[in-house]
């Protein structure tokens, strides 16, 4: 577990109407707020991944794991630890650079494996794919620069190892 409460949840469920609200509801009904939620169908599409990460006791998210596992469409769901997981996100930030700063955030570019996806009437989209606090950190000094915009996947784990997520 990690120590600042932060917890990534790995949930295996049938690709169904309904079971991301029921999730949700699981979460909700113990005041376990979800700061991120990533839902994707799996290589067999009866089935879908939800990602959930959350901050909170872990006293109370206990409970909520054990309560997911007994709904009907939830084929399991578990904690992950980070040491035994990979886990990335994709951010892409909208930032209208004055040419006098061009060099300086290309240089910053490049040093935090982002690329330059589009260049559209003076504005710059940026994407970068890396851990939360990479992205943290990289969109921290993209403020300094003229941060328009940014939207963030979310958190995708996946288990090291044989072990399946």
């Amino acid at each position: 577990m990690k120590t600042n409460d932060t917890h990534t949840i790995s949930i295996l469920v049938a690709n169904k109407p309904g079971v991301l609200v029921r999730v949700a509801l699981t979460f909700a009904r113990r005041a376990f707020n979800i700061d991120s939620l990533v839902v994707s169908a799996t290589h067999n599409p009866k089935f879908s991944r939800m990602t959930v990460t959350a901050k909170g006791d872990p006293v109370i998210l206990e409970p909520i794991i054990k309560q997911l596992n007994k709904l009907i469409d939830v084929i399991h769901a578990s904690e992950h630890n980070t040491l035994l997981s990979v886990d990335r996100e994709l951010s892409l930030l909208k930032v209208k650079i004055t040419s006098s700063a061009k060099a300086v955030v290309s240089k910053y570019i490049k040093e935090n494996n982002a690329k330059i996806i589009d260049e559209t009437d003076g504005f710059t989209i940026i994407a970068q794919i890396g851990t939360t606090d990479e992205l943290n950190a990289f969109e921290t000094i993209m403020s300094k620069y003229g941060l328009v915009e940014m939207v963030r996947s979310g958190k995708i784990l996946m288990t090291k190892g044989k072990e399946t997520t």
